[in-house]
């Protein structure tokens, strides 16, 4: 019972968002949840995604315009519009959610605005392969794109 425990703790992922590209990021934690890590996103709104700050906007305006056709009156999909839910959007399309093991795995991401309380002490992972660094041309934070669609929230 107590080796249980140990492996369950081990088993606890602390992610730093800041300056990681979004796909990539969210590709190694969609994997990492499918092992059955539980991982914790901490500043999200710090992550990063590549292409020019216009055309970046643009592109997730142009989501929040879709309709449907059996009721074109009202909105389409619920898109999100908050850093959290722009992570774990992105997450959430490259879990296999239409089967257990993938739904089961999205129940295991918790993602933050900053850092909680209760993550301060805790070891911070970094993935290296997904750097903003390695990008050589523009980029726009998360936050950014958060607060142009209609995003008030803010960092504590």
């Amino acid at each position: 019972m107590g080796e249980a425990k140990t492996t369950e703790k081990d088993r606890v992922l602390v992610v730093d968002a800041s300056g990681l590209i979004l796909g990539r990021m969210a590709s190694i934690i969609a994997k990492r949840l499918l092992e059955g890590y539980k991982v914790y996103v901490v500043n999200a709104e710090k992550a990063v995604l590549s292409g020019e700050r216009r055309r970046v906007v643009e592109g997730y305006k142009l989501l929040l315009n879709v309709r449907t056709h059996y009721n074109p009156d009202k909105s389409g999909i619920r898109r999100p519009r908050t850093p959290v839910g722009i992570v774990k959007r992105a997450v959430r399309g490259m879990l296999p959610m239409d089967k257990p093991k993938g739904r089961l795995a999205f129940r295991n991401l918790r993602v933050f605005v900053g850092i909680p309380k209760e993550l301060q002490g805790q070891n911070v992972v970094r993935f290296e392969e997904a750097d903003a660094s390695r990008l050589s041309g523009r980029f726009v934070t998360v936050a950014e794109v958060a607060k142009s669609l209609g995003w008030r929230g803010g960092v504590e």
